[in-house]
């Protein structure tokens, strides 16, 4: 198969027009696209500001890196946005490509939290975001970075699992 030029659809195995709207993983494509805005959009909000881009208690460097961050993963946001809603060939081949890309960056903070002890890291700054108090009157804190990128996880395995593979046909 080719991949389809943006205005040409997929069909089904019965001939039938299939698009993002219709091929059967638009829940698949909204979970998909609110875990890719919850590593780029919600980073660009809780990043680039005093809390970390202009921080003046970090080092330069620091907020160089921080910047480079969220501009990287801003810049894939893009590209797992055009392969999730993209009209064309491979829709569920991008559709998990896209899954992939929030994986990656998901997991990587995972790797950076289980390994804080090794470079002396921590998931919070005294002047930044600071732990909240835990829902349902649990007596500890809960790191906000932590909470929001543990439910986005969840939300991306969810979205992987619920990709039809119907649309794979034709």
């Amino acid at each position: 198969m080719i991949w389809a030029s943006a205005g040409e659809n997929e069909h089904n195995d019965k001939g039938e027009s299939m698009d993002a709207f219709t091929d059967g993983n638009l829940f698949a494509r909204i979970l998909v696209t609110l875990a890719t805005l919850g590593y780029s959009a919600a980073t660009v909000f809780a990043d680039f500001n005093n809390t970390h881009a202009s921080n003046p208690n970090w080092t330069p460097h620091a907020r160089f890196h921080v910047v480079w961050q969220i501009s990287s993963y801003s810049g894939f946001a893009l590209l797992a946005l055009a392969l999730t809603w993209w009209p064309g060939g491979y829709a569920v081949e991008r559709l998990y490509l896209a899954c992939l890309f929030a994986a990656v960056v998901y997991g990587a903070f995972f790797v950076a939290l289980a390994t804080m002890p090794i470079y002396g890291g921590r998931t919070y700054d005294d002047n930044g975001y600071l732990p909240f108090p835990a829902p349902l009157g649990l007596r500890q804190r809960w790191d906000v970075n932590v909470a929001a990128f543990s439910a986005l996880s969840a939300l991306l395995i969810v979205a992987a699992l619920t990709v039809s593979r119907s649309a794979m046909a034709g």
